[in-house]
């Protein structure tokens, strides 16, 4: 870690800057980590423009030129036609799958209340964010991945003992159109079984919205949760850490919000934010809460500690006293249901957690 270029404090060594200069810089210089790294990896230094074809997957609209890569590093124009880099294109997913014993360590079973069983975890490779703080680098490695077809992700989904089925990353939004498919497929078939079957994801959520809502209304059907991972308030701020606007994830968030949460008797939305030290700070969660609250003050909200990985592998654990101001932002910002994630790593039990806030 090395000081800030422009004030001197704490700042991540490849950012250079901390969260407070960030939000005050212009974009370029905002990008120049991501550049750095993604070069490294052979993606996109930045969202593609000036192609004859633009991809409607997600928020960001890459239009490579031909030849190139979207900035998800998972589609390609080839012959003036935007293709996935698999023969197979939405035919197959690339992904990794295992079971998880529930109840699981998806940021939902804090609440979601399935206790016992199995949660099928799928894991898909590439994401439209470049987060320099990811905690799940590994989707950048597309060749490590398994493609995985509809009948075959059925079969897994619906292996004797699965309650539910998550999907994560990366992020789904540059596979969404297998994941929805797959994801009906499996529902139908567990209707005909005569069984139940939860389907949830685990999102940044900067998707098509014709698509979000679509995947969205499959969890609303089978009951299962919807995770927005809402990273920052303060667009510059987003844009230093994300690599891209988090605007369009807080514009799905609130038309979920609005257009399905009504119609569900259970808690079917939910956001977390990474508390990244020295960067996502109470006044960001604090701003992320007051939005929530506008929407419903009963939506889950989880913080999570965070832990060195990838490119902010110097920074150190979210410092105690930096989880229990964000704790308390988000409570007064008017949110019920507030929960924090990996207390593990401060030592901390759930329990021991709430005594000390109560005590402040």
């Amino acid at each position: 870690m090395r000081g800030c270029r422009t004030c001197g404090g704490s700042a991540a060594e490849l950012l250079g800057y901390c969260g407070r200069c960030a939000r005050g810089l212009p974009e370029t210089e905002l990008l120049k980590a991501h550049r750095i790294t993604r070069r490294s990896l052979g993606l996109p230094p930045e969202v593609p423009r000036g192609g004859e074809v633009v991809c409607r997957l997600c928020a960001n609209a890459c239009s490579p030129k031909e030849g190139g890569l979207g900035y998800c590093g998972l589609r390609r124009v080839r012959r003036g036609k935007l293709e996935y880099i698999w023969e197979e294109g939405p035919e197959k997913g690339l992904l990794h799958s295992y079971y998880d014993p529930l109840p699981t360590n998806c940021c939902a079973s804090w609440f979601c209340g399935e206790a016992s069983g199995l949660n099928l975890a799928v894991f898909f490779y590439g994401c439209n964010f470049d987060c320099l703080f990811c905690q799940n680098a590994q989707h950048k490695y597309p060749e490590e991945g398994e493609l995985v077809g509809v009948e075959e992700f059925v079969r897994r989904a619906l292996a004797p003992g699965v309650r539910c089925v998550c999907f994560f990353g990366g992020s789904p939004e540059p596979q969404l159109p297998f994941a929805i498919r797959a994801s009906r497929e499996a529902m139908e078939r567990a209707e005909a079984e005569g069984r139940g079957i939860r389907i949830c994801w685990e999102w940044n959520g900067a998707g098509n919205p014709v698509l979000v809502r679509r995947a969205a209304e499959i969890s609303l059907a089978t009951r299962g949760i919807v995770k927005f991972d809402l990273k920052a308030w303060d667009e510059k701020l987003a844009k230093a850490l994300c690599g891209v606007s988090i605007k369009p994830s807080f514009e799905n968030f609130r038309m979920i919000a609005e257009e399905l949460l009504p119609r569900a008797d259970y808690p079917l939305l939910t956001a977390t934010t990474l508390l990244v030290p020295g960067y996502v700070d109470e006044e960001e969660v604090g701003r992320i809460a007051e939005f929530i609250a506008s929407l419903s003050p009963e939506i889950p909200y989880s913080l999570l500690v965070f832990y060195p990985a990838y490119c902010m592998s110097d920074l150190e654990v979210t410092p105690r006293d930096q989880v229990m101001r964000c704790f308390r932002a988000a409570r007064e910002a008017g949110l019920k249901r507030v929960h924090v994630g990996n207390l593990h790593l401060l030592g901390l039990s759930q329990e021991a957690f709430l005594e000390l806030a109560r005590g402040t």
